[in-house]
């Protein structure tokens, strides 16, 4: 092997060693259900709000970003945008009342709000489904990172990752996970921080030149966004609904305000999230620029790698090969601790909805270490038998995929539970049926079909602008039409979501 390859190995090998090491230490303090489900709900605001930036920064993040940019311009920077903004939103409407409901999962809060089994069903699928979605790149992208740095076969960097996250999510659940993905936020804020100092100080030697000068076809940098008239102005603003209003609903990042102490504390994890990820998000559009210089032949599917690639064609050499290595265990970290934040959240559902009626113990109780387990090993085989057998896929534009799904299926859900009492659960249902199928199908006809252009493609590519309104809109219209329905307990819950943990309601 080159070494390059050596470096690239090397790395992978610490950031998986380190992986399993302090998820063996979380293993020590992992002992009941609540532990592997939200770590007891005893998780502070500074390492749960590192935790859930490690766990958020996935391969879209670190890999996706930078070749989107390079490849279609400045408008891509609505993704880095979006997704930061989504906290705000986040903070805004839900971080505290979703910490106060004491619910485990989104499920849970759906049956404790609603009072309905169908409900709670509906939404442990989407859960599985948007999870399941989330994974797939995931998986591809260490494929396609192991494959471009060593020139392994792209099944080994899926088959590293499904088997280290097997391993720790399985040992220790949340409270193992939680102090691997504070970790890995770091390495990947360092890989991606150091490698760019080196980088910009050879532009700055090389005199600095424009970026617009090295495209490869002599054109200034691509804006399709803004020159695509009514269908990229169409293309703009459901990119920022799903961005904005898509985080609410992801299950991993959901699941992590339950393991804060009180709303309060969830909602300075917000805040602290909010900066972690601004600091982030300014350095992946620079490798892009840089890209545009130095790696204009990176188009498509190449340009998914374009950070791992820049050390090699800006510093061929020994300093080149580390910082191809520093970078590559970075991407892995992203892998690892977004597919270990996905598998937790998915384990959870399936532990209390699948799982968990199967695995028995004496006297017919659920043993729910076990079936959390039994769980795991679902949540992760199932969507890495598909990357294997998937098409390739583009990784920051099946996130945002994702992103689109939960914005127009827990994001009213969560809205409306929240804050109107009105809600019926026969509104509800037909609101995540109505967005669950309307974002699903764009979702299957985009990574299964061809982009032709016409507005039935444009409509398909990026769904949230009509299927986020549809589902809203059903909701309300169907709960207004069914005002018996209305759960008799729906006043006191309310009440339990918007009340300060300080005021004793008792007095």
């Amino acid at each position: 092997m080159s070494p390059t390859a050596w470096a690239a190995v090397v790395a992978v090998v610490l950031v998986t060693l380190t992986t399993l090491a302090i998820g063996t230490y979380g293993l020590r303090l992992s002992r009941t259900t609540s532990d592997f489900f939200v770590a007891s709900r005893t998780v502070g605001p500074r390492l749960n709000a590192t935790a859930i930036a490690g766990e958020y920064l996935s391969a879209a993040s670190f890999l996706g970003i930078a070749g989107l940019v390079l490849v279609f311009g400045a408008d891509m920077l609505w993704y880095p945008v979006g997704w930061t903004a989504g906290y705000l939103v986040l903070l805004v409407l839900v971080a505290a009342p979703l910490r106060r409901s004491g619910a485990y999962t989104l499920p849970d809060f759906a049956e404790a709000r609603l009072e309905s089994r169908q409900v709670r069903t509906l939404c442990s699928l989407l859960v599985v489904g948007i999870g399941w979605l989330y994974l797939l790149p995931q998986f591809q992208g260490a494929g396609l990172t192991l494959a471009s740095v060593t020139g392994a076969p792209t099944w080994l960097g899926s088959v590293v990752v499904a088997v280290v996250v097997l391993v720790a999510v399985g040992s220790g659940g949340m409270r193992s996970i939680t102090f691997v993905q504070a970790f890995q936020y770091w390495i990947k804020l360092t890989a991606l921080l150091v490698p760019l100092f080196v980088l910009l100080a050879v532009w700055a030697a090389d005199g600095a030149p424009h970026p617009a000068q090295a495209a490869p076809d002599g054109a200034a940098w691509s804006l399709p966004i803004g020159e695509g008239g009514v269908k990229g102005l169409y293309t703009t603003y459901s990119l920022m609904v799903a961005t904005f209003l898509g985080t609410m609903g992801l299950p991993h990042v959901v699941v992590r305000f339950y393991t804060n102490p009180d709303g309060r504390a969830a909602r300075r994890t917000t805040v602290v999230v909010l900066a972690l990820l601004g600091v982030f998000y300014l350095l992946p559009p620079v490798y892009a620029v840089l890209g545009r210089l130095y790696a204009g032949g990176l188009r498509g599917d190449d340009a998914n790698v374009l950070v791992l690639e820049l050390p090699g064609l800006m510093v061929p050499g020994g300093i080149g090969t580390v910082l191809t290595g520093l970078l590559t265990a970075g991407a892995f970290a992203a892998f690892l601790s977004t597919s270990s934040g996905l598998v937790v959240a998915v384990s959870g559902v399936l532990s209390q909805d699948v799982t968990g009626r199967l695995v028995r113990r004496g006297g017919g109780a659920v043993d729910g270490v076990l079936a959390f387990r039994v769980a795991v090993v679902v949540s992760v085989v199932v969507p890495f038998t598909a990357s294997l057998a998937a098409l390739d896929v583009d990784v920051a534009r099946t996130v945002g995929l994702a992103f689109a799904v939960a914005a127009s299926t827990f994001c009213p859900l969560l809205v409306l539970g929240i804050w109107w009492r009105r809600l019926t659960p026969v509104g509800a249902a037909a609101g995540l049926v109505v967005g669950g199928l309307g974002s699903g199908f764009a979702v299957a006809w985009t990574l299964l079909g061809d982009d032709t252009g016409s507005w039935w493609s444009v409509l398909l590519a990026q769904p949230a602008a009509w299927s986020m309104p549809a589902a809203m809109l059903t909701m309300v219209v169907v709960s207004r039409l069914s005002p018996s329905r209305v759960p008799v307990g729906a006043d006191r819950f309310m009440v339990r979501l918007h009340t300060p943990e300080s005021i004793d309601l008792k007095r």
